[in-house]
């Protein structure tokens, strides 16, 4: 079996780093990290980095493994998974995302997302996000919640283009889009799903929404009761643990 990880915004593949060294010896060698380009990867000139365009790049490079795979998405990553488990299901063995809320009629985005979607205040919050050296960047990481050394990491692929990326991505998807996606959530259902409900992620909806959600997408909720937005790295073995029980059980 092969295991794909995708991340989201506004990080790279490190945030992965500590959950994979988890896991069962056994499926560490079967792990691939995919990263969206212009967050750890290179953005290519006259690449759309909208939500769809995102969601087409992810089915491009699955076609190229040889058999199915089991697909993990956090944040926009995990956006990027129900997209494929919803359209291209033939692709996946099984899938986890947990921003499943997203696809929700009453979910609402959070501050920062909403500051990102707006000309002008985007562009000048993303300039200070991304300021100064790779300490202050860091730091800011470790302020955002990413722990050492995996902000540092983090830090290290963060620049000008991801945050060019940052605000196409985001203006790309308002409110009534996701919720038009989200009729079709109960598509994904066609492949084993696993949704982690990090209780303390105040950017996801809440845990009554995510669970509603997982609900129509035929997928097992699991609460990680006391996690934020940060799961796979507050606890590392707590999330390996849960994935490792979800492929051990499909």
């Amino acid at each position: 079996m092969t295991i794909v990880f995708v991340h989201g915004v506004p990080v790279t593949s490190a945030v992965w780093t500590p959950l994979i060294a988890e896991l069962p010896e056994s499926q560490q060698r079967d792990v691939v990290r995919l990263s969206p380009p212009g967050f750890g990867a290179v953005l290519p000139a006259g690449f759309g980095a909208t939500f769809l365009g995102y969601r087409d790049w992810l089915i491009d490079e699955l076609s190229r493994f040889s058999a199915p795979v089991d697909l993990v998405g956090h944040d926009f990553g995990g956006g990027y998974v129900l997209e494929v488990a919803m359209s291209r299901p033939d692709l996946l063995r099984s899938w986890v995302s947990d921003t499943i809320g997203g696809y929700e009629p009453d979910f609402t985005w959070h501050e920062i997302a909403r500051i990102w979607q707006t000309p002008g205040d985007g562009e000048r919050h993303i300039e200070e996000t991304f300021s100064g050296d790779l300490a202050a960047r860091t730091a800011r990481m470790v302020a955002w919640g990413i722990p050492e050394p995996a902000a540092g990491e983090v830090a290290l692929g963060q620049g000008p283009e991801m945050g060019r990326a940052i605000l196409s991505l985001y203006r790309s998807v308002p409110e009534n889009l996701l919720a038009e996606r989200g009729r079709t959530l109960p598509a994904a259902a066609a492949r084993p799903g696993l949704v982690p409900v990090a209780t303390a992620d105040l950017t996801a909806g809440s845990v009554a929404l995510r669970h509603r959600a997982a609900q129509r997408a035929g997928a097992r909720a699991v609460d990680l009761d006391g996690l934020g937005h940060w799961w796979m790295l507050q606890d590392p073995a707590r999330a390996a643990g849960m994935l490792s029980d979800f492929w051990d059980g499909r």
